[in-house]
């Protein structure tokens, strides 16, 4: 991606227009910025192949009409408020579903999710990885602003269930981690509703679980499930951190992914929302399954190995960052519980 300092000019302009969103202090100004960040986000999409344009021309489009819808309601809801006090009724809900699917049109939240699948599968991975991540912030940050709700508590229920169900027959890794995202969403959505700065310490932990990932499919240019049972028969090691790291992207208990829900569960049951809480872990589990299906078929079914596979030639210090990563993110539960113990 660094390869060419355009792309590193585009890079900087990306982080810069997410800081001017979330920093600003007007609608307007905050639509500036994730205008900048959708034109500075295009040309790194660009990869010289079929699938790179056609992702970026939809990305272009679907982003380019949620920012219409965006711009519409603030000039309406500016309107309102400052000219027409007189002749309006001063409730603002309607206007404020407006802006609030236009922001989660942006994010890629279910049932405004349809473009993302379709963008992920035509972009590499580091291009991913900010997709996912990145140009998630500013939308959810303008989100925790504007919470409504009736249409956030429909939305956290159809991504967590499309982001479980969808993920079940799919073959391409992209696809996998995309519904993954969008069942995370939901649980984030979900935790903004219950606590106004948890979805950031979920934000994070979520980040740094799909960049263990992420980095390791970067790696050895894995983009479909098949290559991931041929490739690793040269190091037992990188294996079992990478299935470990796919069941705590899934949240399951031992490992560290299991802390953002676990805090989730928390502060929603505080609010006394246990049918809410009851119904997200129930779909939630559909996502371990498919997880805790790909990593039974490594561990314990025996499958056709490849024997003509070379060995990698690894980098010595990226392979020990990885795997500190991978046994932070297998063992983090455990530290931290640890270190809470003690303070």
């Amino acid at each position: 991606m660094f390869n060419n300092s355009f792309k590193i000019l585009f890079f900087f302009i990306l982080m810069m227009s997410t800081m001017i969103t979330i920093s600003a202090n007007s609608w307007l100004s905050a639509w500036m910025g994730l205008e900048i960040n959708l034109l500075s986000f295009i040309p790194l999409m660009s990869d010289n192949n079929l699938m790179s344009n056609e992702a970026s021309l939809k990305y272009f489009l679907t982003q380019a009409l949620a920012s219409t819808i965006l711009l519409f309601s603030i000039i309406l809801f500016m309107y309102k408020n400052n000219f027409m006090n007189q002749m309006f009724n001063s409730n603002n809900n309607y206007i404020n579903m407006i802006i609030l699917s236009a922001l989660l049109m942006k994010s890629g939240t279910a049932p405004f999710h349809f473009w993302f699948p379709n963008v992920m599968e035509g972009l590499n991975w580091m291009n991913s990885l900010i997709l996912m991540t990145w140009q998630k912030i500013g939308p959810l940050m303008l989100i925790s602003y504007l919470i409504m709700k009736f249409l956030l508590f429909w939305c956290i229920l159809l991504s967590i269930i499309i982001g479980s169900l969808s993920g079940l027959n799919q073959t391409s890794l992209r696809k996998l981690m995309t519904y993954s995202s969008i069942n995370h969403l939901g649980w984030m959505l979900m935790s903004m509703y219950s606590n106004e700065s948890l979805w950031i310490t979920y934000f994070m932990f979520y980040t740094f679980l799909s960049f263990n990932l992420i980095f390791l499919f970067n790696m050895f240019k894995l983009f479909h499930i098949n290559q991931l049972y041929s490739l690793f028969m040269f190091n037992k090691y990188l294996k079992f951190s990478l299935f470990l790291n796919l069941l705590s992207l899934g949240g399951l208990p031992p490992f560290l992914g299991f802390i953002p829900k676990w805090l989730t569960i928390q502060y929603v049951t505080i609010n006394d929302q246990l049918f809410m809480m009851t119904i997200m872990i129930m779909l939630t589990l559909l996502t371990l399954f498919f997880y805790l299906r790909l990593c039974y078929t490594a561990f314990m079914l025996n499958y056709f190995e490849n024997n003509w596979i070379f060995n990698i030639q690894w980098n010595n210090f990226m392979m020990n960052l990885y795997l500190i990563f991978s046994f932070m993110s297998s063992f983090g539960l455990f530290i931290i519980s640890f270190l809470y113990y003690l303070i």
